[in-house]
């Protein structure tokens, strides 16, 4: 019996999650694509990484929802904070990086940048014509 837990999200594209998470600075396991869980079974994910607490998490793209999923065993989560709050995290920093890769493509560059009270990140860009 399974007990891989998987819970959908919006993050649609690798290279801005796997910044996201190194940002968070969480490493990614670049070999493995695999995640393991109760009794020693693994599931297949196309991203994989070890958090705090020898929890095992995993994102895999699901072709229904044109989305990456969370994969990991719930009953063997350890991490610190509910996994809740880690997809949130990761969301919120997904968001960040998917903003900066998009706007430095369009010529903008950070003036300013402030890690709000409430968690929140105000970003101030700016653009030169030429």
């Amino acid at each position: 019996m399974s007990h891989f837990s998987t819970i959908k999200t919006q993050l649609k594209e690798s290279k801005p999650l796997i910044n996201a998470l190194n940002h968070l600075g969480y490493t990614i396991n670049q070999d493995q694509k695999s995640v393991k869980g109760y009794k020693g079974q693994f599931t297949d994910v196309d991203i994989s990484m070890n958090l705090p607490g020898d929890t095992k998490v995993g994102f895999k793209w699901n072709n229904n929802s044109n989305a990456y999923e969370l994969v990991t065993d719930l009953d063997l989560w350890q991490f610190e904070i509910p996994v809740e709050r880690f997809i949130s995290k990761v969301t919120q920093m997904y968001a960040y990086e998917t903003i900066i890769s998009k706007t430095k493509n369009d010529g903008y560059q950070i003036v300013e940048e402030k890690n709000q009270n409430d968690g929140s990140i105000e970003l101030v860009l700016t653009k030169w014509d030429s």
